[in-house]
């Protein structure tokens, strides 16, 4: 077992009344490890300048912010101007993040102090204090504003407290940070008054959620990873301000979460409704929707030293690996059905997850994952925000997300290994080379094609910039231990000290003795085979004198999307595929493939190996030949077409089609009828106007929650068709490849009406007709049967009779009608099937004739040759 000093490291995790340093975090016992030099190693002179750059592309992207936006929320950096909430166009979700409370500013600040800006942090911190509100009469998402207003609050106020007791500077601090902190928790609150416990996913920060005036409160469902991930902040502020109604309400939610798992599988749904608790989407994965839901179930263990969330996560970690995890992909499941993949791509949100196996101690599947990241990095410049498992994009846009750059500041720190310092640097020339700007950086919004959104989110310099800088800083170059704190999920800083130093909420010995209980009857032995579980992993085991460990886990995975491998044909690969004794149809379906089988015992009979008779059991030899193909699958390009007074089909805008509803290629005409923009915008809650929408296309906004659960409740409301426009603000369809709309996962074959996207550009002339006209009447349909537009005819055969005369020559009585007429000399007359004759006989004659020079000269016969009775030189003569 590793060593720290004199004590173990399960020492250091357990011991619940010592002094929890970063050891917990299990980083700090790896780091111990002798560093594993491949041929990627990396000088001291090298990383610094690496980290200069660093620092420069900072100070490039806050002093844009700080110069052209703040106080503002975020930064346009293409618009070089702040995102005001209300005076810019309306991006659904999105702007759920924005509450006027300056968020860039207050994500940004304990990552000045990382970085070393502590002249730059105490500005910040005054302007802070001086210039935000937080009780503006806004509706923010409850999980944004926790993760990024309220823990910034806390991790700068942690660090303001840092400073002033080293007696530097901030001794004017008074904890005002605190204060506008334990203010936000309360502004916060109304969100759990539910019976369940979870919290509303919005509330508005003035007005709260049942308050007429509030505008929100009408949502019945949440995310699993927006009621879970709240223990952090929440525990944090009750502790720093001696208020344990925080930290209760977010264990109550998280008690909620682990009741209602499936006990089979012990996985959890993605949304979950906040009133009777059941499940809404029951696809189960480690991505969008539920990753940071796991994470802090971790590391509210190592800040809060509390077992019940180790038990919890051990569990649920278990459950992951026997059915999400497929290394090196991460796919959700169902659920209910586990063994059933719920659908062929994966979001770039779960690029966190290696670093929390790392935090486990669970480097291999960890390793193996990145890896496969960064090869998809190394094909398409940037993660896309979705790609499919052949790691072609799904969703081509970037939104200069971290949590890859997180996973490969973990790896780092656990193995040393210097190939982490490449992948940060190709990080760091990959930002500079394709999302820099003159003012700032901006997301891209297609990774194909690169263009740029105009947008900066504010997790780009709270996070981003704070794992690059420490990648490739020593810890010794450091204002900080960063080993005294923990990250949260938005990178702020929280010291492991708070469960020695602070009271923990009480009232939870009944949940945990339930925990233990329920951990004991699953998995009775499972805590005796796992090393990890209770402990800091042994770098016996985990590098068992072989110092090329993560190089040779990494190697098999070198050319996954095969960049940077010269094609070679695949071998002939062999599975063992199980079939029923009946199961002739699976077989015809393979053999309609491709794909050959024969019974393994006749196979390696001879081959000298003893092989059970086992039934059912194939050789699968692969004989299909695979070929290139498109980066997308090819999309049926639909049209949304403007029927009515002043536009009568002249204004037709392009449109993607979906995989579900009502097909519309196999619908003559179409759907026409009047657009109705829905209320709520998004379709994500209750229909208001539904009446409204009866018999009419509805238009409803992207964002918030999947295309199928808006086209359900639009369904029920009455609706006859949806456009659903797109909130990515100046997305278009001549910039931005179409796609193809999915489902949830689940059935969706109750929803039968037409449904179409449109980009926001195509949309915004929608809504403006709309606006000026009142009544707009549309026509759905494929592109090629728009009104107007130029139909491929039928061929129409004719039997045309020609007669060849003299000139003037006509027979008498001869019909008077549409008649075609050829003026042609008679010797330019020479019909198709003579000509080619006469091609074929030209070549003939001309060997004939190169042969018939018997002094051994060639002599090509002309047009008077005479012919001879072996050879006819010269043309034929015979009409």
């Amino acid at each position: 077992m590793a060593k720290m000093g004199n004590k173990p490291c399960w020492w250091l995790i357990h011991s619940s009344r010592s002094r929890m340093s970063t050891t917990i975090l299990l980083i700090t016992c790896l780091l111990t490890w002798a560093k594993c030099q491949e041929n990627q190693s990396m000088t001291q002179e090298e990383k610094l300048v690496i980290r200069d750059q660093i620092i420069e592309m900072f100070d490039h992207a806050y002093g844009s912010y700080m110069k052209y936006a703040y106080p503002a929320d975020e930064l346009m950096p293409l618009s070089c101007k702040g995102r005001v909430r209300g005076q810019e166009p309306n991006r659904g979700d999105i702007d759920d993040s924005l509450g006027k409370f300056s968020l860039t500013l207050i994500d940004t600040l304990d990552t000045l102090v990382v970085l070393n800006k502590l002249d730059d942090f105490e500005d910040a911190v005054r302007k802070t204090v001086r210039d935000v509100r937080l009780d503006n009469d806004v509706v923010v998402s409850v999980f944004e504003t926790n993760i990024r207003v309220l823990g910034g609050l806390l991790g700068a106020h942690v660090m303001a407290d840092l400073l002033r007791q080293r007696g530097e500077r901030m001794q004017w601090y008074q904890d005002e940070l605190l204060h506008m902190a334990k203010e936000l928790g309360h502004r916060l609150l109304p969100a759990f008054n539910t019976t369940s416990g979870l919290p509303y996913p919005k509330v508005n920060l003035r007005y709260g959620v049942l308050n007429p005036l509030s505008r929100t409160g009408t949502e019945s469902d949440t995310c699993t990873a927006c009621a879970g991930t709240m223990i952090l902040e929440f525990a944090a502020l009750s502790r720093l301000s001696g208020e344990s109604v925080f930290e209760e309400n977010a264990r109550k939610a998280l008690d909620v979460l682990w009741d209602r798992r499936q006990r089979g599988s012990d996985l959890v749904g993605t949304v979950i409704n906040i009133h009777n608790e059941e499940w809404v989407r029951r696809d189960s994965g480690v991505g969008a929707g539920i990753d940071s839901y796991y994470e802090y179930l971790m590391k509210a263990y190592i800040l809060l030293g509390d077992n019940v969330f180790l038990e919890r996560f051990n569990i649920h970690y278990s459950a992951i690996m026997k059915y999400i995890s497929q290394p090196p992909l991460l796919l959700n499941v169902h659920m209910h059905n586990p063994t059933v993949s719920v659908r062929s791509w994966m979001d770039s949100l779960l690029a966190f997850f290696p670093g929390l196996q790392v935090l486990r101690g669970d480097l291999k599947p960890a390793i193996e994952t990145h890896e496969m990241l960064y090869q998809v990095t190394k094909q398409h410049k940037f993660l896309p925000e979705a790609f499919t498992t052949e790691f072609r994009v799904h969703w081509g846009q970037h939104l200069l997300r971290p949590e890859f750059a997180e996973s490969t500041y973990y790896l780092y720190k656990a193995t040393g290994d210097p190939y982490y310092l490449r992948v940060g640097q190709s990080i760091v020339e990959k930002l500079n080379a394709y999302a820099r700007v003159p003012c700032g950086f901006a997301a891209v919004q297609d990774v194909r094609t690169g263009t740029h959104e105009d947008r900066m989110d504010s997790f780009f310099l709270a996070e981003m910039f704070k794992y690059l800088y420490l990648l490739f800083s020593e810890k010794t170059e450091l204002p900080i231990d960063i080993d005294d704190y923990i990250f949260t999920t938005e990178a702020h800083l929280l010291p492991v000290s708070l469960s020695t130093t602070k009271p923990p909420c009480p009232g939870n010995d009944t949940v945990r003795d339930l925990t233990l209980s329920l951990t004991q009857e699953t998995d009775p032995v499972s805590h005796e085979e796992d090393l990890f579980t209770h402990s800091c992993p042994s770098l016996e085991t985990l590098f068992p004198n072989n110092p090329s460990f993560a190089k040779t886990i990494r190697d098999s995975y070198k050319y996954l999307t095969g960049v940077g491998r010269a094609f070679h044909p695949l071998p002939v690969r062999e599975i063992e595929l199980p079939l029923h004794d009946n199961g002739m149809e699976p077989v015809e379906f393979l053999k309609s493939m491709g794909i050959s089988l024969t019974p393994l015992n006749e196979v390696m009979a001879g081959e000298g190996r003893r092989q059970k008779d086992r039934k059912g059991v194939y050789r699968v030899k692969l004989v299909a030949e695979l070929s290139q193909t498109q980066e997308e699958e090819e999309v049926l390009p639909h049209v949304v077409q403007l029927i009515s007074p002043p536009y009568l089909g002249r204004t037709v805008l392009t449109a993607g089609p979906a995989k579900f509803g009502l097909d519309l290629t196999k619908q003559e005409h179409g759907v026409k009828g009047s657009i109705v923009k829905a209320s709520p915008y998004t379709a994500c809650g209750p229909i208001d106007n539904a009446q409204e929408l009866e018999g009419h296309i509805a238009l409803a906004l992207r964002g918030d929650c999947m295309f199928a659960a808006k086209a359900r409740r639009l369904q029920e409301a009455g609706a006859i068709g949806v456009i659903f426009i797109d909130h990515r603000e100046g997305s278009n369809s001549e910039e931005t490849p179409l796609f193809q709309m999915v489902g949830d996962g689940d059935s969706t074959e109750d929803i039968n009406l037409p449904l179409v996207f449109v980009f926001s550009r195509e949309g915004a002339v929608l809504t403006a007709a709309l606006e000026e006209h009142q009544n707009v009447d549309v026509l759905l349909l494929p592109k090629e049967r728009q009104l107007g537009h130029d139909k491929t005819e039928k061929p129409v055969s004719m039997n045309i009779k020609l007669r060849l005369a003299e000139e003037g020559e006509l027979d008498e009585g001869a019909a008077r009608g549409p008649t075609l007429e050829f003026f042609l000399e008679k010797e330019q007359l020479l019909l198709k099937e003579e000509e080619e004759e006469e091609l074929e006989h030209r070549e003939q004659q001309h060997k004939a004739c190169t042969k018939a020079d018997k002094d051994g000269r060639t002599a090509p016969c002309t047009a008077g040759s005479s012919p001879t009775t072996k050879s006819n030189c010269g043309p034929d003569t015979n009409p």
